[in-house]
C-alpha cells in the first residue's frame, strides 16, 4: 500500500465550514470544544469527563451482553478510562465504505491516546433508531471492471419504526455473487456476509455481525441504543432533555443564524416547531413544540408529562450525540463532514444538557486504487483530483494523449498542398509533352489515393485509441468517482474486501 494525501479543498463539495475546521480552526473554534490536532485538547476533554461509577458499571454490563468478554471491556470498566466514539446508520452490507474508515480512525486515535497516558477504548455506535429505510436498504458493489452494481432489499416489513429492527427476507447470496464476480477474495467475503445477512436477520443485527468480523483486528466495542439496557440507561437524560429543550430551542436557532451570518451553513434545519425528540410506539413519530406544549400523534404533553414517557423517547440528529456522550465517557467523537457541521449546532445542547463536549475529530478519508488504476493514472499523466469531474473531460484528456494533436489537420493540409503541386506539375508536363498528361493524371491519382489510404488507417487507429481511452476512462471513473460521488460515499466496503482481502481494515489502520 502506497498512501498519498489530497487536501479536502481540492475535493468537490467540501463545505466552507469543514474546510475551515480542518485548515483554519481559529475561525470556527467558538463552535467546538478543542482542536483535534492539539494533544492538550484531549487531556482537557478527559479531565472534564465526569462519569459516575454506577453508570459505568451499568454500561459495561449492558455492553457485555452485545460484545461478550473482552480486554477492551475490562479496560472500560476501570475508572478513568474514556471512549473514542464513532458510529453510522445500519446500512445494508455495512453502508458506504467510510463506515469502516470511521472505525479505523477511532481505533487508531484510542491507541494513540492510551499510549500518551489517557486510557481509551474505541466504541462504535450503531444508529439503529433512525427510521428512514430508503437511506439504508441498498448498497453498491462492483466486480472485475468496477461497474457499479446495486443490491437492494425487496422483501422487508417496515412500519416507520427504527430501521435497526427491520427484518428482511431476501436471499442475497446470488445477487452478491453476481456483483462481485471473480474478484480474488469474493468467496471469503461472501461467506462472512452469509453469516450476517440471511433471511430473518434484522438490519441492525446483520450490520453488527458483519462489522464485528470485518473489524475484529481493531478491537472495537459496539453499542446498540435499541438494547433495552441501554435505553434504560439513557432514560434519565431524555427526561432531562424534555424538561430543558423548550428553553434551549431559541439559543439553538440563534446558533443556526450565527453560522449563516459567518458565511457557513446550518447542517440541520431547526424549524419553529421542532422539539428534537421522537416517540417510539411501534413507529418513530416526530414530536412538535407548539404553544407551550409537546404535540405528537398520540396527543399533547407538558414538558413534565413528556418526561414521564422517557422510555419511549428518541433523540433527533442534533440531540443524539449529546445522549450518546451522556451514556459514554466520551473524550472524542470521530465523524464525517456533515456530522462535524451539525456538531457546530449541537454544541449549544452539549453546554446546556451535559456541561461538556468531546473533541470532534474528522474521520480518515480514503480513495482506494488498484494496480491497474494507478498505472492508468501514471500512463495518462492524471492526478486523482482530475477524475473528480465530468467523464467526458477525462476521456478527452486521455484521448489527446493517445492521438497526436493536429494529425487530422496535417493530413488535410498535406492533401491540399500535394493536389496543388501535382496540378502545377501536370500543367508543366502538358506544355512540355502532351503525351505525358495521361501518365501524370494517373500518377497523381495514385499518390492522392495513398494519402487517403494512410489517412483512413490513421483514422481507424485514432478510433481504436479513442475506444481504449473510453475503456480506461470508464474503468477509472467507475472506481474513483462512481455516478459522480466520492468512492467512499458510494461503494460498500464489500467489493474492496473482495479485491484486497479481509485484512484490508488492519492494513488501513497501519497507514492511518
Amino acid at each position: 500500500m502506497e498512501p498519498s494525501c489530497v487536501r479536502h479543498t481540492n475535493i468537490p463539495g467540501t463545505s466552507k465550514l469543514f474546510a475551515d475546521f480542518l485548515y483554519s480552526f481559529q475561525k470556527v473554534k467558538g463552535y467546538y470544544s478543542g482542536y483535534f490536532g492539539d494533544s492538550e485538547s484531549y487531556r482537557e476533554a478527559a479531565r472534564k469527563v465526569s462519569f459516575p461509577d454506577e453508570r459505568r458499571k451499568a454500561l459495561v454490563d449492558a455492553l457485555r451482553e452485545e460484545n461478550g468478554a473482552s480486554a477492551q471491556l475490562e479496560k472500560l470498566a476501570q475508572p478513568g478510562t474514556v471512549a473514542v466514539v464513532t458510529g453510522q446508520q445500519v446500512g445494508l452490507l455495512s453502508g458506504p465504505a467510510y463506515t469502516v474508515y470511521k472505525a479505523v480512525t477511532a481505533a487508531k486515535l484510542a491507541a494513540e491516546l492510551s499510549a500518551s497516558g489517557i486510557p481509551a477504548v474505541p466504541i462504535f455506535w450503531l444508529a439503529t433508531e433512525d427510521h428512514d429505510l430508503a437511506e439504508v436498504d441498498h448498497a453498491w458493489l462492483f466486480g472485475k471492471n468496477n461497474a457499479p452494481h446495486k443490491i437492494q432489499l425487496s422483501a422487508t416489513a417496515h412500519n416507520g419504526g427504527p430501521v435497526g429492527a427491520v427484518e428482511f427476507f431476501d436471499d442475497l447470496k446470488q445477487p452478491i455473487a453476481d456483483a462481485l464476480g471473480d474478484l480474488p477474495f469474493a468467496a471469503e467475503v461472501q461467506a462472512v456476509l452469509g453469516a450476517a445477512y440471511h433471511p430473518g436477520a434484522t438490519l441492525g443485527s446483520a450490520f453488527q455481525t458483519f462489522l464485528k468480523e470485518v473489524l475484529k483486528d481493531l478491537h472495537l466495542l459496539f453499542i446498540d441504543p435499541l438494547n433495552p439496557a441501554i435505553r434504560k440507561l439513557g432514560t434519565p437524560f431524555l427526561q432531562q432533555a424534555a424538561q430543558e429543550i423548550p428553553a434551549v430551542l431559541p439559543r439553538l436557532r440563534e446558533r443556526s443564524s450565527e453560522l449563516e451570518k459567518a458565511g457557513y451553513h446550518a447542517q440541520v434545519n431547526v424549524d419553529a416547531d421542532t422539539s428534537l425528540l421522537f416517540l417510539i410506539n411501534g413507529k418513530r413519530s416526530p414530536i412538535r413544540w407548539k404553544d407551550g406544549r409537546f404535540v405528537a400523534r398520540e396527543g399533547s404533553f407538558t414538558p413534565a408529562e413528556l418526561a414521564a414517557q422517557g422510555t419511549a423517547l428518541s433523540p433527533n440528529a442534533l440531540l443524539r450525540p449529546v445522549m450518546q456522550d451522556f451514556l459514554l465517557p466520551t473524550v472524542a467523537y470521530v465523524g464525517g463532514p456533515a456530522e462535524i457541521a451539525y456538531m457546530a449546532q449541537a454544541q449549544v445542547l452539549y453546554e446546556t444538557l451535559l456541561g461538556r463536549m468531546p473533541v470532534i475529530v474528522p474521520r480518515n478519508s480514503y480513495t482506494l486504487l488498484d494496480a491497474r488504476a494507478s498505472k492508468l493514472l501514471a500512463k495518462h499523466d492524471l492526478k486523482l483530483t482530475d477524475l473528480l469531474g465530468h467523464e467526458q473531460q477525462v476521456k478527452s484528456h486521455i484521448a489527446a494523449k493517445l492521438v497526436p494533436a493536429g494529425l487530422t489537420a496535417k493530413f488535410d493540409q498535406t492533401r491540399s498542398q500535394l493536389h496543388a503541386s501535382l496540378e502545377e506539375l501536370g500543367q508543366l508536363l502538358e506544355s512540355f509533352d502532351p503525351t505525358l498528361q495521361s501518365a501524370a493524371q494517373k500518377s497523381s491519382a495514385k499518390m492522392l489515393h495513398q494519402i487517403d489510404k494512410l489517412a483512413r488507417k490513421t483514422a481507424n487507429e485514432t478510433l481504436r485509441r479513442d475506444e481504449r481511452a473510453a475503456e480506461d476512462t470508464t474503468y477509472l471513473m467507475n472506481l474513483i468517482y462512481p455516478h459522480g460521488h466520492l468512492q467512499e460515499r458510494f461503494f460498500s466496503i464489500v467489493p474492496f474486501l473482495a479485491k484486497a482481502g479481509m485484512d484490508l481494515p488492519k492494513r488501513l489502520l497501519d497507514e492511518a
